[in-house]
């Protein structure tokens, strides 16, 4: 699967295709060392191109068959590419191609087939970080569920793998999120976010279906949860699943965006 699409090339792609028609260029098989896996995909206009196959001469001489076989509707449809010295590439690896004429009468079968699958995402928090971190993550192939206590602290305008919630008390929102969603913690209030974090917890004592829960904040503010949730009745393994700091280690950065980036790397880290 090409798991890590921007949702936006596939909805790219269905506009280019409703006014002209291209040829739909898949990596079928790979084996040894490969810019890109099974799955992902290309598509080639006479004009343009939307997304990619892993660039370099793999990708020009592909984009050269696929132009071919728009003016000829004949022609290989597989095609082997060994990324060795003949293409000027060092890889080392081989890449099997897949060619397809493809065209609006299309559109329903390919937004079935080349959407990305969406790793539900739950954001507890509206503030600067938060909405950082949604511009990032709406670029990302996941759902993400958007919780504040505060109904109008949402935007008006939002990606479609977006969905608000208004809850008060916020962390009655946990008990509804979909098995398997990564959470994160970043509310105003940090009284909110113990009580986000407890509940989590609970949900993870009782179900295990909450691989991932990150709470935004310094150690300090870590070593004072940790106290207050040991109070209430959590082990120290139980506690040890909260990630906090959030984000990927190494990034000093305090601006918002700085803070999504890093945090979305790490939720990407996770989910592999």
């Amino acid at each position: 699967m090409n798991r890590y699409l921007n949702v936006s090339l596939l909805v790219e792609l269905l506009d280019r295709l409703a006014v002209d028609v291209a040829v739909l260029v898949t990596v079928q098989s790979t084996r040894g060392s490969v810019p890109r896996g099974p799955g992902t995909w290309m598509a080639v206009f006479a004009n343009t191109t939307v997304a990619t196959v892993g660039g370099g001469h793999l990708e020009y001489d592909a984009m050269a068959h696929a132009r071919r076989l728009l003016l000829n509707a004949s022609g290989e449809t597989v095609v082997r590419y060994a990324l060795g010295p003949s293409l000027g590439q060092c890889c080392g690896g081989e890449v099997v191609l897949h060619f397809e004429r493809i065209e609006a009468s299309d559109a329903d079968a390919l937004r079935l087939r080349l959407a990305s699958p969406r790793t539900p995402v739950a954001l507890f928090g509206g503030g600067h970080v938060g909405r950082a971190v949604v511009q990032v993550l709406a670029h990302l192939p996941m759902a993400l569920t958007w919780v504040d206590s505060r109904d109008e602290i949402f935007p008006a305008n939002l990606p479609a793998n977006v969905r608000c919630e208004h809850s008060d008390p916020v962390h009655a929102a946990v008990a509804d999120l979909p098995p398997g969603s990564r959470v994160l913690i970043m509310s105003f209030s940090h009284a909110e976010d113990l009580d986000v974090v407890a509940a989590c917890l609970a949900r993870q004592r009782a179900h295990g279906d909450l691989p991932y829960v990150g709470l935004i904040g310094s150690k300090t503010k870590w070593a004072s949860f940790r106290q207050r949730l040991l109070a209430r009745g959590f082990s120290e393994a139980e506690l040890a699943h909260v990630t906090c700091p959030i984000g990927v280690p190494g990034i000093a950065g305090k601006e918002p965006e700085v803070i999504a980036v890093a945090v979305a790397a790490q939720i990407l880290q996770v989910l592999a």
